[in-house]
């Protein structure tokens, strides 16, 4: 399948939340403000109209969020219509576990993932603290990888909570990476690493991110490299230490249904999408 993402680890994006809100220094010079800005000038007007009012420029010049979520519930429906398997990053433009998202909607979003098990579907956040609270009110299925950001070392706690949650694969997502972390990586079975990249990219010393790969080599954890960030991301490539590390979880062999068989659950789960598609039909 063709990658419809520029992000290494995953191979598209589900974005059926918009906004959100900067809880830690990671969140200083997020992409997705950038993202959500300029998709708000899409001349699709539907596109647009999703991302208006969630983001915009301060007087200094640095990107920031509103606080505004929106929930776009009719776009649940879009893994039923993918005809391969997929790994998909779930709310690259957003926090699943953000405090405005209702557990009814997370839950929702959960009964598609298990309805979809030919897809592997790779969930991150910082709000650590309502992952674990909620985890005991979701079932959890097995191609649920639900992961945590750690920047730097004050935000290590996070993985604490993130191992108390029902998720079968849990992983790290430790970029961008601001400083050296000795992280407990018991339970733990997948950690990325990567410096900031853009132009106020904050400094990046690969010893950080080769101390993480020693942990992971000791804990059992799979390591992924995703960057060395810096102002010019291309020119700072990958490799760490002269090679490139790809290591990651391996997605279950589950074959994709016909059509058919995958409309059925998508218009019970999702009867939102059956609507908007029944409206743009020509009279």
């Amino acid at each position: 399948m063709k990658k419809a993402s520029k992000i290494e680890w995953t191979d598209c994006t589900w974005n059926f939340l918009l906004g959100c809100e900067k809880v830690s220094p990671g969140c200083a010079g997020c992409y997705a403000c950038k993202d959500v800005i300029r998709m708000a000038g899409n001349p699709n007007e539907k596109v647009a109209a999703a991302n208006r009012r969630l983001a915009y420029r301060q007087d200094n010049g640095i990107l920031n969020w509103t606080g505004t979520v929106r929930m776009l519930p009719e776009r649940l429906a879009r893994p039923f219509d993918w005809t391969e398997p997929r790994r998909v990053f779930v709310n690259s433009l957003s926090d699943f576990f953000h405090k405005d998202v209702p557990l009814a909607f997370i839950r929702r979003a959960f009964a598609v993932m298990r309805a979809t098990p030919w897809h592997t579907y790779q969930v991150l956040t910082k709000r650590a603290e309502r992952l674990e609270e909620l985890s005991p009110e979701l079932e959890w299925p097995k191609n649920v990888w639900m992961g945590v950001s750690v920047e730097s070392q004050p935000y290590a706690y996070r993985v604490d909570h993130l191992r108390r949650t029902g998720a079968r694969v849990k992983f790290l997502s430790v970029e961008p990476l601001l400083g050296p972390v000795e992280l407990d990586l018991t339970n733990i079975d997948w950690v990325i690493t990567g410096g900031e990249s853009g132009p106020r990219a904050r400094p990046f010393d690969p010893a950080w991110a080769l101390a993480v790969r020693d942990q992971c080599r000791a804990a059992g954890a799979m390591f992924f490299h995703k960057q060395n960030g810096g102002r010019n991301k291309k020119a700072a490539g990958r490799l760490l230490d002269g090679r490139k590390y790809d290591e990651m979880p391996e997605a279950a062999a589950v074959p994709v249904p016909p059509a058919r068989e995958r409309r059925a659950p998508s218009n019970d789960l999702v009867p939102e999408a059956s609507r908007i598609a029944l409206n743009t039909v020509p009279s």
